[in-house]
C-alpha cells in the first residue's frame, strides 16, 4: 500500500541554505545576502534569451562589480582561503 522510499542521511553541514529573491533579500536579509540575490539574478538575466542586447553590458559590469563587493566581505570576514591566508602571521626565517 506505502511506496518503497530510500531513506537517506541528512547531514545539517552540508545542506545548502535556501536562494533568496532579492524583494526577500532586501527586507528581511543582511547585506551579503542581498548581493549574493541581486548576483544571482543578474546571471539569470544574462542567460535569458529575452534580455535586450542593449543590457547585457550593463547587466555584466553590474554583475563583476557585485562579485567583487561578496569577495571584499568575504576576505573581511576571513570567510574565502585568501582571507585566512593574509590573516596567518608570518614565520621567522631561518637561513642556513
Amino acid at each position: 500500500m506505502t511506496a518503497n522510499r530510500t531513506l537517506r542521511a541528512v547531514d545539517e553541514a552540508t545542506e545548502r541554505p535556501r536562494a533568496r529573491s532579492v524583494t526577500d533579500a532586501a527586507a528581511n536579509g543582511s547585506h551579503r545576502e542581498l548581493l549574493v540575490a541581486m548576483r544571482a539574478r543578474i546571471a539569470r538575466a544574462l542567460q535569458d534569451e529575452k534580455t535586450p542586447p542593449r543590457d547585457l553590458a550593463s547587466l555584466s559590469l553590474r554583475l563583476l562589480a557585485i562579485a567583487k563587493d561578496i569577495e571584499a566581505l568575504n576576505a573581511a570576514e576571513g570567510v574565502d582561503d585568501v582571507g585566512a591566508a593574509a590573516g596567518t602571521p608570518d614565520e621567522e626565517w631561518a637561513s642556513s
